[in-house]
């Protein structure tokens, strides 16, 4: 029986062993690429005009984007920052219409460099064809999201553009 028992005990300790071998050399290779990023901002202002009987008025909207809630900080640029494949990153920005005209905002993007980036980032927000007042400031949330196949990119630039229409 003793016998038996070591012989168990045996054939146990060699098993943890083995399990404790291929525990340690197993392993997972893993690159990570980040991309140094940046990018600016156009907006647009749009004026058209209103027939009111034989006079034309001209209505103007001017659309500005700021960093901070109070709307007194102007941004021309975001830096992104580094970020790794299949990663997303958000920036938080305020928009402000400062004429008399409601704008129906709208984000797009132009200028890529290197332009193979277009294809393997997307800039994107939670504004798309919000309705902006007259006098009214909003917070918009933009977001670069990184595809995780991508390759050949480690910095890029390219321009946002927000417009409002109305």
């Amino acid at each position: 029986m003793d016998r038996r028992l070591n012989l168990s005990l045996v054939i146990l300790a060699i098993s943890i062993v083995a399990l404790a071998l291929a525990l340690d050399t197993y392993g997972v290779i893993y690159t990570k690429t980040t991309l140094d990023t940046t990018g600016s901002i156009i907006t647009t202002t749009v004026t058209y005009g209103q027939s009111e009987g034989s006079s034309t008025t001209t209505q103007q909207s001017t659309l500005n984007v700021y960093s901070d809630s109070a709307c007194t900080t102007a941004v021309t640029s975001i830096n992104w920052g580094s970020i790794a494949p299949g990663g997303t990153t958000s920036k938080v920005i305020y928009l402000k219409n400062t004429g008399n005209t409601p704008l129906t905002l709208s984000l797009s993007t132009a200028n890529w460099n290197p332009t193979a980036a277009a294809s393997q980032l997307i800039i994107s927000w939670n504004k798309q064809d919000t309705v902006l007042a007259a006098g009214q400031s909003v917070a918009a949330t933009v977001t670069l999201a990184v595809s995780s196949s991508v390759s050949g990119i480690t910095s890029f630039s390219t321009q946002i553009i927000i417009a409002g229409t109305g």
